[in-house]
C-alpha cells in the first residue's frame, strides 16, 4: 500500500486554508451529531516518527468540545504491568463511550512493527497477532464503533530533515527516541514492515487511509475530509446490526440440561474430608500459579439459588487473599452500558499469577440480555463467536479459564426460594426479580442449552455442576479447579 501509494493532487495554500476552515466547522457540528446519535468514534494516528501526527491532531481537535473527546498516547514500549496482560488489554480498556471520540496517538501497529523489526515476532507469531488485531477491530465495528485508521507517510529524506530539526532544539530534543532514529536508518526495512502490516489489516469495516504528510496543513485537511465523510455515513447507518459470524473454534459436545442426573450427593462426613484435602491442595497450587505467573479466571453461571455464592466462598477460603479477587457482576452501570459489552470484563482481568473469580459473567449477553430484550437478536447471536474469540485471546496470553454452570431442577429452586422468603436472615437473598425470572424458566433453559452448545470450546469447556446437593457441587468444583491448575502448572505433586 505504501509502495504504490498515489498521492492526491495537492491544492494551493489558499484553497487548503479555506477548505480546512470548512471541515473544522463541519467536524465541530459532527461532534454534536455523534453525541446525539450515540456513535462511539475511534480515530487512530499511526505512521513514521516525526511525520506530524501530533501537530495534525492538535489542528483536528481545535474546534471540538473537549468534554466529549479524549486523547490516548499508546506508542512506546508497554509497561511491565501492560506486558503482563493480554496484548489488546491496554488498548481495549481505552475505548470511548457511545457519543464520544477517542484519539489514539499510535496503536497496536507500533508494537507489532517493533516486534517484527527486532525479531521478537516470528512469522507464526506475527500472523497470530494480525488475526487478533483484525478480530478486535471487526468486533468494535460490529458493535457500532466507527474505527478510523490514518497512516502518516513521509519520505526518508523528509523524516531525516525533521528529526535533525527536533534534535537541534533543546526544547524538542526529547521528542526523538531510539525507534525514530532506527526507523530512518533502516527506512527501507521499516517501509516493508509497515506496507505489509497495512495490507494485512486493511479491511472494509476498518480501512486504512494513507495521508501525504509532507505539508502539515494538507495532511490535516485530508484527515478532516475523510473523518467527516465517514461520520456522516456512520450516523446514517446507525442502528444497523451486523449479522452473526460462523464459529471457527472446535467445540466440546454438551448434554442438554434436562438430561443431567441431579441425584448425585455426598455425605457430611465425606464432604468434610474432601473439603479439607482439596483446600490444602488448592492452597499449595495457588503458590505455584503465582510463581509461574499464570493468570486464572474462574467463571460462575447458574440458576438463581443454585449455590454460586456458597461455592465461591469454599473456593476462595483456600486461596491467599492477596492473590485473588471476586467480581460480583450485576447489571452494567451507565458508563459500562455505553461501551462494548466486553469492556467491563477486560477491565477486571487478573494480573499474571492472580486469580479472578466472576460471579456471573460476559455470558449475560446470551442469557438475560437475550431474554429481556436488552440487545437485538443479531447482537446476541453474534456474541457466541465474539465470546469464543475473547476467551481464546485470554488463553493465548497464557490464562487458564474454568467455566461452571451450576444446575438445579425447578422444584429445588422453588424450595430454596421459599426457605429464603420464610427465613428473616436470608430474605435479602430473594427479590421480586428472582420470582419473575423463575416464570421464564423454559426460556432461560433454552438459552442456556444454546449457550453451552456454542461456547463450550475444547480450550475453554463448560463444567456443569450438579447442585441439588450443594455440598456435592462444592467438592466437584474444587476437584475441577485443582485438576485444571495442576494441568496448567505441568505437575502432579507439589
Amino acid at each position: 500500500m505504501l509502495r504504490d501509494f498515489a498521492k492526491a493532487a495537492k491544492p494551493d495554500k489558499q484553497e487548503i486554508k479555506q477548505r480546512m476552515d470548512v471541515e473544522l466547522a463541519r467536524l465541530a457540528t459532527n461532534q454534536m451529531r455523534v453525541k446525539e446519535s450515540r456513535v462511539p468514534v475511534i480515530v487512530i494516528f499511526d505512521g513514521w516518527g516525526a511525520a506530524g501526527k501530533g501537530s495534525v491532531l492538535s489542528k483536528v481537535i481545535r474546534d471540538m468540545d473537549p468534554r466529549f473527546f479524549q486523547v490516548a498516547t499508546m506508542g512506546g514500549i508497554p509497561t511491565k504491568e501492560q506486558r503482563r496482560m493480554p496484548f489488546h488489554w491496554r488498548h481495549f480498556v481505552q475505548i470511548p463511550e457511545e457519543g464520544q471520540f477517542k484519539f489514539f496517538d499510535m496503536s497496536w501497529m507500533d508494537e507489532v512493527a517493533r516486534g517484527v523489526f527486532t525479531g521478537y515476532l516470528d512469522q507464526r507469531a506475527y500472523d497470530k497477532r494480525i488475526d487478533s488485531i483484525n478480530m478486535i477491530e471487526r468486533q468494535l465495528v460490529d458493535n457500532g464503533y466507527l474505527v478510523m485508521k490514518f497512516f502518516f507517510q513521509i519520505s526518508k529524506k523528509e523524516q531525516r530533515k525533521r528529526l535533525d530539526a527536533l534534535l537541534a532544539n533543546e526544547n524538542t530534543r526529547w521528542r526523538v527516541n531510539k525507534q525514530d532514529l532506527d526507523e530512518n536508518e533502516s527506512y527501507e526495512r521499516y517501509l516493508e514492515i509497515y506496507d505489509r502490516y497495512l495490507r494485512d489489516t486493511n479491511r472494509s469495516a476498518a480501512p486504512w487511509y494513507i495521508i501525504d504528510s509532507k505539508d502539515r496543513n494538507w495532511a490535516t485537511l485530508q484527515v478532516l475530509e475523510f473523518l467527516n465523510t465517514s461520520i456522516d455515513i456512520a450516523i446514517h447507518n446507525k442502528g444497523f446490526s451486523s449479522p452473526p459470524r460462523q464459529n471457527v473454534f472446535p467445540l466440546k459436545k454438551m448434554p442438554l440440561l434436562a438430561d443431567i442426573d441431579l441425584d448425585k450427593s455426598i455425605t457430611q462426613e465425606e464432604y468434610k474430608k474432601e473439603l479439607k484435602a482439596l483446600r490444602t491442595r488448592l492452597r499449595s497450587l495457588h503458590n505455584v500459579v503465582y510463581r509461574k505467573k499464570i493468570p486464572v479466571i474462574i467463571a460462575y453461571e447458574g440458576w438463581d439459588a443454585a449455590g454460586k455464592g456458597g461455592n465461591i466462598k469454599r473456593v476462595a477460603a483456600a486461596l491467599d487473599p492477596r492473590g485473588y479477587e471476586v467480581h460480583p457482576i450485576a447489571s452494567p452501570e451507565p458508563h459500562e452500558k455505553a461501551r462494548h459489552y466486553l469492556w467491563r470484563f477486560w477491565w477486571r482481568l487478573p494480573k499474571s499469577g492472580h486469580i479472578a473469580i466472576f460471579d456471573r459473567t460476559w455470558y449475560g449477553r446470551v442469557m438475560v440480555e437475550r431474554i429481556e430484550g436488552f440487545c437485538t437478536e443479531n447482537d446476541w447471536q453474534r456474541a457466541y463467536n465474539e465470546i469464543n474469540e475473547f476467551e481464546n485471546e485470554l488463553i493465548d496470553s497464557g490464562a487458564v479459564i474454568i467455566k461452571f454452570w451450576i444446575q438445579i431442577d425447578k422444584q429445588t429452586q422453588l424450595d430454596r426460594f421459599t426457605e429464603r422468603q420464610n427465613t428473616p436472615s436470608k430474605q435479602w437473598k430473594i427479590t421480586d426479580e428472582d420470582w419473575r425470572n423463575r416464570e421464564k424458566w423454559d426460556q432461560y433453559e433454552a438459552a442456556v442449552n444454546e449457550m453451552l452448545q456454542k461456547t463450550s470450546t475444547t480450550a475453554a469447556p463448560w463444567h456443569v455442576l450438579e447442585s441439588n446437593d450443594k455440598r456435592y457441587a462444592r467438592i466437584r468444583a474444587l476437584q475441577i479447579i485443582v485438576d485444571e491448575l495442576e494441568r496448567a502448572c505441568g505437575i502432579t505433586e507439589i
